[in-house]
């Protein structure tokens, strides 16, 4: 009886594991069953179709690129012509402002008219007769339309690279003729348009005026290149406020071709300020100018520095009793 009993329990206790097992295999099969084949090669192809619409996109967004690029590169392009055409303007604007100031006081401008008008006569005054003597027979009363009526002349020369590479010896010549039109003067000097003198030696007093001299100015000129910064204005304003005197009559001679400045107003009002009124309603000290055409050998965009000095000495002459030239040429010859 004991026998019987034992061999039941043991056969429901081997059942149940068998089941067990059974049932633990269908589960794993459940689990690690395969993706279908379908399905794998399905994603493979939305992968690569996902990778070329990627592909399109980086090329157009390449060709985009290339298109903004030469768009930004244009309006570079034009933004500099505008720049330029800015300063244009405002040098114009700065010679309305300064001839509306003038006209502001309407017996000022009458008073100075009446200066100019004077000059314009270009009599031969007692000084003119002391300093070239009463037989002196001269073939023009004028260098170029510039009153030769001074004992005393400055020369503020441009020693910028421009002016040395292409109008140096033009220059050279002009000042030659400059010195040849005045026989006999008390005192000359040289500066550059830095204010910069020739011979420090020199430095705030008048050089005598002897053949001797005037051969080694022009010696001298020929290897004379001190540093520029293409502006005549501050030689100007160093030679009115060095060598102004009351009792001295000094024409300034200004050669130039470039005016690199800010405001052509500030300095016209600066030099009026330093260079008091004369007996007669004449400026002491004359200014003139004479402009070399270096930078209009260049393209349209590269000339306003020579169109400012052109206004700015135009101006500075006129309110100063003097005369701007304008040569045609900067090669020597010509």
């Amino acid at each position: 009886m004991k026998r019987r009993q034992v061999t039941d329990i043991f056969s429901i206790s081997f059942l149940d594991v068998i089941s067990c097992g059974f049932g633990a295999i269908i589960i794993l099969m459940l689990i690690v069953r395969n993706v279908p084949p379908d399905v794998i090669e399905q994603a493979q192809i939305d992968n690569q179709g996902l990778v070329q619409d990627l592909q399109r996109q980086l090329f157009t967004l390449r060709g985009e690129t290339t298109t903004l690029n030469r768009q930004m590169t244009a309006k570079h392009e034009q933004l500099s012509l505008e720049l330029a055409r800015i300063a244009k303007l405002r040098t114009e604007m700065d010679l309305l402002q300064s001839r509306y100031a003038r006209l502001s006081e309407a017996e000022q401008v009458s008073a100075r008219q009446k200066g100019e008008l004077e000059l314009a006569r270009q009599s031969l005054t007692e000084e003119m007769r002391r300093l070239l003597g009463d037989n002196y027979k001269r073939k023009n009363d004028l260098i170029g339309g510039i009153p030769v009526d001074s004992e005393y002349i400055i020369f503020i020369i441009d020693t910028s690279g421009s002016m040395v590479n292409y109008g140096w010896q033009r220059m050279i010549d002009e000042i030659i003729a400059t010195l040849d039109i005045y026989p006999n003067v008390k005192g000359i000097q040289i500066m550059n348009d830095m204010g910069d003198y020739m011979f420090t030696n020199y430095r705030r007093e008048w050089i005598p005026d002897t053949p001797a001299r005037r051969s080694a100015i022009v010696e001298r000129l020929r290897g004379w290149h001190p540093f520029s910064n293409s502006s005549p204005v501050e030689g100007v304003l160093a030679a009115i406020r060095s060598f102004y005197a009351p009792d001295k009559k000094i024409s300034i001679y200004v050669f130039g071709d470039e005016f690199t400045g800010r405001s052509i107003k500030q300095v016209v009002d600066t030099v009026s300020r330093i260079n008091l009124m004369a007996e007669g309603n004449q400026k002491r000290v004359r200014i003139h100018a004479v402009g070399l055409p270096v930078q209009f050998a260049n393209p349209p965009q590269y000339q306003m520095t020579g169109i400012r000095f052109a206004a700015l000495m135009r101006e500075l002459t006129l309110q100063n009793g003097g005369t701007f030239i304008g040569l045609n040429d900067f090669r020597p010859g010509y």
